[in-house]
């Protein structure tokens, strides 16, 4: 297998490794939460009577009354519960208390205060400071705790509670180990007449021993929500960033848009806001409106079916809801202030939540996994909003949870999972593209190979057809030449033994030069050089001419080829035959020289001189006319400097040549 296939198969199967515990871990975040709250519902299940677990006292019996008020009041720093007019009237924690107390007069007071009184026995303050834990009291009110009478807790310094539904009650009892022992807790709730007040069960005993509870009621109810909603909006908030650079892709906007609307709708878990009780309300119920419209249009994105009535039946009713529950009674009262109608108004959410998660499978179910599986997502929320309802309508016990809550890790969850399968797809489709490049591209090389292999063989035949004809022009032009011309000379008889002899040597001497221009000389003109010097100094120790050789080192040509070989030592050989032919000389001295742009042959002897221009213009100079046609091949120049003692005769060689030109010399 190519070495780019197995990186792409080991990518292949590190993918695999890492999807499997991702996709694990999107499940996981499913179901986490359910479990974990679940198993705590359990666990804080009360049950009847006082009940002592070692210095623990859990207080499950009460007794209630109510008093009318025109308006909420700071609660006095000391209170007897003896001094309160009605009867008290027994209650079983925990327990929603009636909106009306048993003979209160027809007409409706603007506030009302619940007393809640709690006999303690068999606590004490020598295992240790003392505390005070409630899971929740349900109030639209204030909150004021008495001990013994000493007030030791006030929720909130001015204005109502809004977040007593979420929030566990943590008061540490100031006693010493000399104090008498607590004999009575009374718990003052200030409420608007319409709602109903819901008390969870009690717990007192030594601060050690409950903090577990309430740590763990709070990390639940309150911070791990926080955690997960935070989570989410912070991956919409990548999302949104994506969008701006893929504003076609219109799903990451909606994400962004999803995790917004659902970090705002559930606020009211965590939050502490300086905002009025109602505009808050409008805020964190409103949400989850605007978070079902949003899922709506994320569905239809997924699963492409607009679902027009549908859409705009939501859109209406969502925007008909905001508007009524705008907290301006005094300009628009419509509606009574937000808070009351809270229960009729999760009642509309968890129908509108229902109808999109049922319309969305059915439309998803054979079109879009992805929407199906959110779709699900919104039926696992709606359950949970359902479980809110029941809670807010006291149908659940106090002490039960708010499930909402974790709407946000169902939500996470899906869209996490989602997140991963677009992950994994978008990895499976490189991978695949990455396998159909690999195959083209190999099957390419493979193309390509058998082209360079075809376009070899033709160069090669091209190549030996060219050195053929170029020998055979070469041998016909030389060799062949001065065999016709001896053969001539000798059917006429009129040429001597030593004239055939001279002929033949002359063509010995151009066969021996066709067969070195065939030696491959690696561009280096002084190895050509020398190979022409072994050929001449046999022929001149005869003649009596002595042979000076001066070559130096040479950079080496590029576009030395055996053709420019043959023509650079026809050249030479040329200018030789010149010197032993016509000159008489008695020395031949060659020697080479360099310059800027080329090399410089030189040729010189000491014998007669010649007029270079009448030779070169007359008919018998033809040898001269062969070496400058051969020069300008080569893209070079000859040149003769002739006088009384001797012919200096100069070949320059450029050290680079046209590419156009050099080709068409070979």
């Amino acid at each position: 297998m190519p070495h780019h296939l197995q990186q792409t198969e080991a990518r292949r199967e590190g993918d695999r490794v890492i999807r499997r515990p991702a996709q694990f871990l999107a499940n996981t975040v499913l179901v986490f939460s359910v479990a974990l709250l679940i198993a705590a519902a359990v666990w804080y299940i009360g049950t009847d009577g006082t009940h002592t677990t070692g210095d623990v006292v859990h207080l499950t019996q009460a007794e209630w009354q109510s008093t009318d008020a025109p308006d909420f009041a700071a609660p006095p720093t000391s209170f007897d519960s003896r001094t309160l007019p009605g009867s008290w009237q027994h209650a079983t924690l925990p327990t929603a208390l009636p909106s009306n107390s048993p003979g209160t007069a027809h007409a409706t007071p603007d506030i009302r205060t619940t007393w809640v009184r709690l006999p303690v026995s068999g606590l004490h303050a020598a295992a240790g400071p003392l505390a005070l834990y409630i899971s929740r009291i349900k109030t639209d009110g204030t909150i004021a705790v008495y001990a013994d009478g000493r007030l030791v807790h006030r929720a909130q310094q001015q204005g109502p509670l809004w977040n007593s539904l979420f929030t566990p009650l943590w008061i540490t009892l100031d006693r010493d180990a000399g104090d008498a022992p607590l004999r009575e807790i009374l718990i003052r709730i200030e409420h608007t007449p319409e709602n109903r007040v819901a008390v969870a069960t009690l717990w007192a005993g030594p601060t050690d021993a409950l903090r577990g509870r309430y740590y763990m009621r709070q990390w639940l109810q309150r911070e791990l929500p926080a955690m997960l909603s935070a989570s989410f909006l912070c991956v919409g908030i990548f999302a949104l960033f994506v969008w701006f650079n893929r504003r076609q892709e219109t799903g990451y906007l909606i994400f962004f848009n999803l995790s917004a609307t659902s970090f705002v709708g559930h606020l009211h878990y965590y939050a502490s806001l300086p905002i009025t009780s109602d505009w808050f309300a409008w805020l964190t119920i409103n949400a989850l409106f605007w978070l079902t419209l949003v899922v709506h249009f994320f569905l239809c994105t997924m699963h492409g079916r607009p679902l027009r009535i549908l859409t705009w039946t939501i859109a209406s009713v969502t925007v008909l809801i905001t508007v009524l529950t705008l907290p301006v009674v005094a300009v628009l009262p419509v509606l009574p202030s937000t808070p009351i109608v809270v229960p009729l108004i999760y009642a509309v959410a968890v129908l509108m939540a229902t109808i999109v998660g049922f319309v969305g499978v059915l439309s998803a179910w054979r079109r879009s996994r992805e929407a199906r599986l959110l779709a699900a997502g919104v039926g696992v929320c709606t359950l949970l909003g359902i479980t809110d309802w029941m809670m807010h309508n006291n149908v659940l016990s106090p002490e039960g949870w708010f499930l909402g809550a974790y709407m946000n890790a169902v939500t996470f969850g899906v869209c996490g999972l989602l997140m991963v399968r677009r992950y994994v797809n978008a990895i499976s489709e490189v991978e695949q593209s990455n396998a159909n490049l690999a195959q083209r591209l190999k099957e390419r090389e493979a193309e390509l190979e058998l082209s360079h292999q075809r376009i070899r063989e033709a160069e090669l035949l091209q190549t030996i057809s060219d050195e053929r004809r170029r020998l055979m022009q070469d041998m016909h032009d030389g060799l062949g030449s001065s065999l016709i011309s001896a053969i001539r000379s000798v059917d006429r008889g009129g040429a001597s033994d030593i004239d055939v002899s001279h002929i033949l040597k002359s063509c010995l001497d151009d066969l021996k030069l066709t067969i070195d221009s065939m030696e491959p000389v690696e561009a280096d003109l002084l190895l050509l050089l020398a190979t022409l010097r072994f050929r001449l100094e046999p022929r001149l120790e005869g003649t009596g001419i002595t042979l000076l050789w001066e070559v130096r080192e040479l950079p080496t040509l590029a576009w030395l080829d055996p053709s420019s070989a043959l023509h650079i030592l026809r050249i030479v050989q040329e200018s030789i035959a010149n010197v032993l032919h016509h000159t008489h000389a008695s020395e031949i001295r060659v020697s080479t020289a360099v310059d800027t742009a080329g090399v410089q042959v030189i040729v010189e002897d000491n014998g007669q001189g010649f007029d270079v221009e009448t030779v070169s213009g007359a008919t018998k100079g033809r040898g001269l006319h062969n070496q400058m046609r051969r020069a300008r091949a080569l893209d070079g120049t000859v040149s003769w400097h002739s006088g009384a003692r001797g012919t200096r005769f100069t070949l320059w060689l450029p050290l680079e040549r046209n590419a156009q030109a050099a080709q068409t010399s070979a």
